[in-house]
């Protein structure tokens, strides 16, 4: 698509982060650009339209931001009337080729991890001394990213499924896909449409990165045609990657496979946790295949910390450890987080997004002591607790009748760290790993995790 843009008019379904950083994008190459939304009735600068007031009919392409769905009745009107769909993703990969034609795309997606390892990619790059971002569903946009000044010269998406549904267009080095468990699956339908367009990204890649602990990666991977290069935590065959002893190492990227280069050792990764060594693996594959060297690849991981909301040691006192998880939006997350402690009083609930708690429960009874369930569909945790794990205690932690979803009263959290604190002894750890979003009682999980390490702080002084 040209840069040229004058006089054609665009419609960009959502006016979230994406959808204004596309129409700041197009107006600035001389299009004419409006809005539909649900929710939003102005923007500066733009015409915004309820979605049933649009005409399909009077715009050149339409622009589908992340999350709107194929049955939307706007978008079956556009595809019945013949007008292009695109997402951002390919937009961007469409300017890329006139503004920075030799900037090259590598990617990730997955169910947990994709925002860690898309960062750690990126510090790795930059360590090798080449310019890069992350980008995609993790901060910036992938467009903003293509238009940058900086003149990237390597992009690091994460990809979400969303994303990804509308995805067609764009290619990658390499592309990675870190786990795939139960996740959006009200939105996709089915697991297994989740799963298959989670393995799309291989669709548009000649080099694909593989969990080969996942059983629905290995699945994805196995028809797939391309170079395959699997990394795990046990010793890694010729042409993968995993560990060795206490060694990070390589037998995918070097001259001769039966050899190994050593990319770092375990206690560079912090934390020094089996899903965060994952991560790290994964990132190191990815640059790998752009040629970065071992040594850059380790001193990244020793300078690398993951960002907030993330495995966050809040406090520890009185020999309890207090970590805010509350990225681990999944199931499949949660069990990640309490896999790492041998026994925590879980903080948990939320909204489920479809998807069930009952491998959850059966992977990790063992390491909780108590359960404190705040949360629309808490239930679907205590349930499998009581059939699994009755000797587990539950407690319910109900929100007050005046506390407001973003409002200054956190009374809900504080009740909930208190509840946590009367049954946490030393050598315990208090985990808010919840299994859910975060949407019903908050902002978003980083407005979750700000107001428990709050709570945390005011009941531990």
């Amino acid at each position: 698509m040209a840069t040229n843009l004058t006089g054609s008019r665009v419609l960009i379904l959502g006016a979230g982060v994406t959808g204004i950083a596309v129409a700041k994008s197009l107006s600035v190459k001389g299009a004419s650009v409006e809005f539909a939304d649900d929710q939003v009735t102005e923007i500066s600068g733009f015409q915004v339209f309820k979605p049933e007031q649009a005409n399909v009919s009077d715009y050149e392409f339409i622009v589908v931001s992340p999350g709107w769905k194929e049955s939307h009745p706007l978008i079956a009107k556009a595809i019945s009337a013949g007008i292009r769909l695109v997402n951002e993703i390919d937009l961007a990969w469409s300017f890329r080729s006139e503004l920075v034609p030799g900037q090259r795309w590598i990617a990730l997606t997955g169910t947990n991890g994709k925002t860690t390892t898309v960062e750690m990619a990126a510090a790795m790059l930059r360590e090798a001394g080449i310019s890069a971002i992350a980008c995609g569903n993790v901060g910036t946009t992938v467009i903003e990213s293509v238009e940058s000044s900086e003149k990237y010269e390597v992009l690091v998406l994460e990809i979400s499924s969303f994303q990804l549904h509308w995805m067609k267009e764009a290619s990658f080095v390499a592309a990675a896909i870190l786990n795939i468990a139960q996740d959006h699956v009200d939105w996709h339908g089915s697991f297994a449409e989740y799963a298959r367009v989670k393995g799309s990204i291989l669709d548009r890649s000649s080099t694909g990165i593989f969990n080969a602990g996942d059983p629905e990666v290995v699945n994805q991977a196995a028809h797939w045609q391309g170079r395959k290069v699997f990394f795990s935590l046990d010793t890694p065959a010729p042409g993968e990657i995993g560990i060795v002893e206490e060694l990070l190492v390589d037998r995918a990227f070097v001259s001769d496979p039966q050899e190994a280069a050593m990319l770092a050792e375990l206690v560079d990764v912090k934390p020094t946790v089996p899903h965060n060594v994952s991560n790290a693996l994964a990132a190191a594959g990815l640059v790998r295949a752009l040629g970065v060297s071992p040594e850059a690849i380790r001193t990244a991981l020793q300078n690398f910390s993951p960002g907030r909301h993330r495995i966050e040691e809040v406090a520890v006192h009185n020999g309890v450890t207090w970590i805010n998880d509350s990225k681990a939006t999944n199931p499949h997350a949660a069990a990640a987080s309490l896999l790492s402690s041998l026994s925590s009083i879980w903080v948990a609930g939320g909204l489920a997004k479809g998807a069930e708690m009952s491998e959850l429960i059966a992977r990790c009874k063992s390491r909780i002591k108590a359960a404190i369930l705040i949360g629309t569909d808490r239930e679907l945790i205590a349930n499998e607790l009581r059939e699994q794990a009755p000797e587990i205690e539950i407690v319910y932690i109900d929100a007050p009748d005046s506390y407001i979803k973003g409002g200054s009263d956190n009374s809900l959290m504080e009740a909930v760290v208190k509840a946590a604190a009367e049954r946490a002894s030393s050598g315990d750890t208090v985990l808010m790993a919840p299994a859910c979003a975060s949407m019903d009682q908050f902002i978003s999980y980083s407005d979750r995790g700000d107001r428990f390490a709050a709570a945390v702080k005011k009941v531990t002084q």
